[in-house]
């Protein structure tokens, strides 16, 4: 995949904006969720690894009991990318009704 350029600010606050639940945290695209129990947090992450697999396009992320933080950034642009909201909106549809 050819490397994309990190969008400017402006850019950005327009397209997180337009996103329920996602803010900008330290340069990244950055969401909290929270499922009923620990197999649907893990559920939920099996299918965002397989819209990232299709993307190439990777979050940095974690997994407590019910609870997932997503972290998108794209690392070789040095920011974040029209592929992160590509990959914002995988997990969005992943998530279905899970709270943020």
């Amino acid at each position: 995949m050819p490397k994309q350029p990190a969008l400017d600010a402006d850019e950005v606050a327009k397209r997180v904006a337009a996103l329920d639940g996602w803010e900008v945290v330290d340069g990244k695209l950055h969401r909290e969720l929270h499922f009923a129990d620990f197999s649907e947090a893990f559920g939920f992450m099996t299918r965002v690894a397989l819209a990232a697999e299709k993307l190439d396009h990777h979050p940095d992320w974690s997994n407590s009991w019910n609870r997932v933080t997503v972290d998108i950034v794209n690392h070789d642009a040095g920011g974040i990318s029209a592929v992160c909201f590509d990959l914002a909106t995988a997990v969005d549809r992943a998530a279905g009704s899970a709270s943020a």
